[in-house]
């Protein structure tokens, strides 16, 4: 039997077991097990308790919840290829792996000061962790959490001093690569782990792409992997960087949008991870706008901007990518708008509640969770009649991760 069948197996014996010993009047005890998979499950982020509940998306039913992950005021999960495992990246620098069908914390590290996010590899067998504090990025070994690689993210600033960088951005690329961007540095680096053996100690191959742009603040990367776009928060445009060709460096796109406006305070950045790709085109939250941008990507040039409501948080495809959903930034943060992928016109919107912070779409998008932090609320929406057909109730949440993201590139 193959070794990830076996945890399986392992997994789901431990869910139900059911003795039929009374029943049968004092004969020898028979059992009987119920097995259970994970593909309809997930997790939502509570934020104010530093715990996360585990759901169910078929029965939109909260199964369990896991305390003691630490600050979880700005966290991020992805999961292992099993789906048995979720991976989460708290604020302190908590790197806590929780086995979702038992209901635990399998093993838990304080990895760093403050950390930003985290990816795992295309085999699913490294952890990267995005750092503030001290910075750079940490790779460990997804089974035990053992450290493999520490890239401290060093770069030589304008008076050739060398200084240790944020790192944000981060996100696995197709060859067992990750690639994040250093904040104060202006560069983008790529962590090649296809040579690398944690059992040997084989450090990962870094390539270094300098002058990107100013203060990358976060990126995105394309469905199929080839395209890594870092926003910029200290100048206009985005760095575009063609994974199939690192050789060629970076591109500034969308250099001239903006220019000559007069700027509005920014009041939250726009997370980009959630970017929306329908057809032939991107659609991008703008950066102190109420606006989303309309990006061809095949000459990855702007061809519209589609006023909303207010400043754009998340734009995210629905799975069918026919409509694009988009949340806002305080204090305008109690709605959602839906635009419509081909004629770009906006075609709905609804007031969930106080404090939207995300959203996360059933694998086929026939619903919508939506987490409604100062209602301590996660709202089910169906995304055809927009019609809200239940509700959950958790503790300040914020994000929301289905299981369906281990197959996915980039989550």
């Amino acid at each position: 039997m193959p070794s990830q069948n076996k945890l399986k197996l392992k997994a789901a014996i431990l869910t139900t077991t059911l003795s039929f010993a009374t029943l049968l009047g004092g004969c020898a005890s028979t059992t009987v097990t119920q097995y259970k998979a994970s593909g309809d499950l997930g997790t939502i982020i509570e934020r104010a308790d530093g715990a996360v509940s585990i759901v169910n998306t078929s029965d939109r039913a909260v199964e369990g919840r896991i305390e003691g992950l630490g600050d979880l005021s700005h966290a991020s999960i992805v999961y292992s290829r099993d789906e048995q495992y979720a991976y989460v990246f708290g604020r302190d620098g908590g790197l806590t792996k929780v086995d979702i069908l038992n209901q635990n914390i399998a093993k838990r590290v304080l990895q760093a000061g403050n950390s930003i996010g985290g990816a795992i590899s295309q085999d699913g067998k490294l952890i990267a962790v995005s750092n503030y504090t001290p910075g750079g990025v940490k790779v460990f070994d997804a089974e035990t959490l053992e450290l493999v690689a520490d890239i401290p993210a060093i770069y030589t600033d304008e008076n050739g001093e060398q200084k240790q960088s944020k790192t944000v951005g981060l996100v696995d690329a197709p060859g067992q690569r990750f690639v994040f961007s250093l904040f104060e540095g202006n560069e983008t680096w790529i962590a090649d782990f296809s040579d690398a053996s944690s059992a040997e100690g084989t450090a990962p191959k870094i390539t270094k792409l300098k002058s990107v742009g100013k203060q990358p603040y976060d990126a995105l990367i394309s469905p199929d992997g080839r395209y890594y776009i870092a926003g910029l928060f200290g100048q206009d445009g985005l760095a575009l960087i063609d994974l199939w060709h690192p050789e060629k460096g970076s591109k500034l796109i969308l250099p001239d949008y903006g220019k000559g406006q007069e700027r509005l305070p920014v009041y939250k950045m726009p997370h980009l991870e959630g970017w929306a790709v329908a057809g032939n085109y991107a659609f991008v939250p703008a950066v102190g706008r109420h606006e989303v941008l309309v990006v061809d990507m095949n000459s990855w040039t702007q061809v519209g901007e589609i006023p909303v409501y207010g400043q754009p948080v998340f734009v995210m495809s629905r799975p069918d990518a026919r409509e694009i959903w988009v949340n806002f930034a305080f204090p305008k943060n109690d709605t959602l708008q839906m635009i419509d992928a081909e004629s770009f016109e906006l075609k709905k919107t609804l007031k969930p509640g106080k404090a939207v912070l995300h959203m996360e779409f059933t694998p086929r998008g026939e619903e919508v969770w939506v987490s409604v932090r100062d209602e301590d609320t996660v709202r089910i929406y169906n995304t055809t009649t927009y019609e809200e057909i239940t509700s959950l109730k958790a503790l300040k949440p914020s994000g929301i991760f289905f299981t369906s993201r281990a197959h996915r590139i980039g989550l």
